[in-house]
């Protein structure tokens, strides 16, 4: 198996997101945990993030990430989660795959008055 960081999943996980621009909108990383003898317990607690298990790969799970919207977990879910297996002494190896940046959330504002329009602009105004 290939080297496996000293630094804690969530440190790691944070200085990714704090790497990304503000208008990143989708974060798609593969994890492998280093002792896969604590697999099982490993998977109940990823289960919290929603993360994809890999079948027959060297990466154990993959996980979406959304920003402010899209489908994937919620940033702070991952790095919770990734705390907990860090707290239960499981250490890994995060590799990003795929970062997406400058997306826009699209919705249906038809036939809702102008002031739901004028909230939803300044709430997701960037």
């Amino acid at each position: 198996m290939s080297k496996i960081n000293a630094m804690s999943l969530a440190a790691e996980f944070s200085e990714i997101v704090d790497a990304l621009p503000d208008d990143w909108t989708d974060l798609e990383f593969d994890l492998r945990i280093a002792d896969e003898a604590h697999y099982v317990e490993a998977a109940t607690l990823m289960t919290q993030c929603n993360a994809q298990p890999y079948s027959k790969n060297n990466w154990h799970w993959r996980v979406l990430v959304a920003h402010r919207f899209g489908h994937g977990a919620a940033p702070e879910a991952v790095h919770a989660t990734l705390g907990l297996l860090d707290d239960n002494g499981m250490t890994g190896e995060i590799a990003v795959r795929q970062v997406r940046s400058g997306r826009a959330e699209t919705v249906q504002m038809w036939g809702r008055p102008e002031a739901v329009r004028r909230e939803f602009r300044s709430r997701r105004a960037f």
